[in-house]
């Protein structure tokens, strides 16, 4: 080992490597793993602003100031994305969401092996080039008045970028905290529950700033966003590091013996964990809870309005509200949906928490559990007009919609161990590319059709609460059946020392591993905490500050 530098430590080459290469990012002996969750932050936190993308659909409605009402009117979709002399419509603008979550969940598939061998580094270097160039393609759609090119920037290319951004973090948090699985992806996944609180509120202030006459300032503001996303994205993938191979914790060492059967010690290959039943039940556990999650989610503001209307401000049932009054229930509605988004990101890491004292299994049985209780609890609460109990049930519903996202990774881990959880995870994301599409389109569907059978619009959501109660005693059931994948399923030493032979690192990193990550916090990491810490509290006080209308 004489004359080798700390920079053939970082590269695990003799400083050849390229940087964006996952050798040049394997972990020096003063590294501390804390400064790992800032960079996933940061990149969670970008592409966490796909919660937050409703703020455009409106103001993308109105950016033709001179178009033929009537003419207009007859255009279907296909004729919207290449009319320049008409204005969009919500409905041909909001299928971008659906665009993206879909491409997530494929992308995600698609190159979550790729991403094992390449490293969180490059991983995340395209992510942002993805997503951020994805926004200014967008961006220049809009000015172009073109949504054909929207789809493709925004949709396609964006939904590329939240793929890969997704899931760049987790295989290298759950290798840094082997001690702490739930909390390590639960800090990353928390940063896209919490995109929203401080990307929606930004998109807004662009538009604003950026608006002429009467047309909002979508373009610009989509341009702009695209730029500072791209430059955080790119400062988290430049900061991760990942651990050398068999490192562990000081001080730590895996439990012998585990009470937990289902934590396995050795590791499962990609291509055998996604043909087991371990890996279905998995998927459709996250299918379930994610349809009944979102589909709540995505109608939160009109159901709060629909189920309660004037009650919000004490008036009976019956009244005619004014124009002011109907502002003001907005405004309260509003408050809900910045509330829910602060529980849908604090809860990730709550429950991902948890989870590392219960166990994934448990954890999951009380999302089913207690989402049962509260789905079927709500349509009787908006009967009596209980509008702060018929809240706090939402509030609790979407912290362990993302409590399920944030634990999937660790249970993954503890099923088919740590080597490929990374590229395991991206093939189970296409349960939310499903769900995703599932959720919104079943809720509005019978909300739809109650309305046209003549049901109250205050009645309208009760029989799909009691549908998605039905979706996650689904989920509970294929929980209850999640077993230890057999023996037959788990990789041999040869095929484990293949597959971190194709990871490149040297002997020497391999030898040093219990040698790395004593290093101290330093100014550094309150610079990088600092970075994505400031930005996600100013987002957690505006959600605050909108809830507090509800009160």
């Amino acid at each position: 080992m004489v004359g080798v530098s700390e920079t053939d430590v970082l590269t695990g080459d003799g400083g050849n490597a390229s940087v964006l290469s996952r050798e040049s990012t394997i972990a020096g002996p003063r590294f501390n793993r804390w400064l790992v969750p800032p960079a996933a932050l940061a990149i969670h936190l970008s592409i966490g602003m796909a919660y937050g993308f409703s703020v455009f659909w409106l103001p993308m409605t109105k950016l033709v100031t001179e178009a033929d009402p009537a003419t207009c009117a007859k255009l279907g979709f296909l004729a919207q994305l290449f009319t320049t002399a008409c204005n969009w419509t919500v409905p041909s603008v909001n299928h971008i969401f659906e665009t993206f979550i879909a491409m997530l969940g494929i992308s995600a598939a698609i190159w979550g092996a790729w991403l094992e061998h390449a490293g969180p580094r490059k991983a995340g270097f395209i992510a942002a080039l993805c997503w951020g160039g994805g926004l200014v393609v967008g961006g220049i759609g809009v000015s172009m008045h073109q949504l054909w090119l929207v789809y493709l920037g925004a949709g396609v290319l964006g939904g590329i970028g939240q793929g890969l951004g997704y899931i760049t973090p987790v295989s290298t948090l759950i290798k840094w905290f082997p001690d702490r699985r739930g909390l390590a992806t639960g800090f990353a996944i928390m940063g896209y529950g919490g995109g929203a609180m401080i990307g929606a509120p930004l998109a807004v202030a662009l538009m604003k700033k950026f608006s002429h006459g009467d047309v909002p300032g979508v373009s610009s503001a989509l341009i702009c966003m695209g730029v500072i996303y791209l430059a955080a994205m790119m400062a988290g993938a430049f900061g991760f590091r990942v651990p050398p191979s068999g490192w562990r914790p000081l001080g730590w060492t895996p439990p012998e013996g585990s009470t937990n059967k289902l934590i396995t010690h050795r590791h499962v290959h990609l291509n055998r964990a996604w043909k087991t039943p371990q890996f279905w039940l998995i998927w459709m556990v996250l299918c379930m809870n994610v349809t009944a999650g979102i589909g709540v989610l995505s109608m939160a503001s009109p159901m709060f309005q629909d189920v309660f209307g004037g009650k919000l401000l004490g008036l009976d049932a019956s009244t005619v509200l004014s124009t002011a009054q109907k502002a003001a229930i907005a405004a309260s509605a509003a408050g809900l949906v910045g509330l829910i988004s602060l529980f849908n990101s604090l809860g990730r890491i709550a429950w991902a928490s948890t989870s590392d004292f219960i166990g994934r299994k448990t954890t999951y049985f009380i999302f089913f559990a207690l989402g049962i209780v509260l789905y079927c609890t709500l349509p009787t609460l908006g009967h009596m007009g209980m509008a702060g109990a018929f809240v706090i049930a939402v509030c609790v519903i979407l912290s362990m919609y993302g409590g399920g996202f944030a634990t999937v990774p660790a249970y993954l881990s503890d099923i088919f161990g740590t080597q490929m959880v990374g590229a395991i995870h991206g093939r189970l994301l296409t349960a939310w590319s499903v769900a995703g599409i599932a959720g919104p389109f079943l809720i509005a569907a019978v909300r739809q059709a109650q309305l046209d059978a003549g049901v109250a619009k205050n009645l309208v959501y009760d029989r799909t609460l009691y549908i998605l109660a039905v979706l996650l005693l689904v989920g509970m059931i294929c929980n209850l059946l999640i077993k230890p994948v057999k023996e037959s399923a788990l990789m041999t030493d040869a095929e484990l020392a293949h597959e971190k032979s194709l990871q490149r690192e040297s002997a020497f990193t391999s030898a040093s591993a219990q040698d790395a990550a004593r290093g101290g916090f330093g100014g550094l990491g309150l610079v990088a905490w600092a970075l994505v810490g400031i930005p996600f509290l100013i987002g957690v006080w505006i959600a605050i500050t909108k809830a507090a209308a509800l009160f």
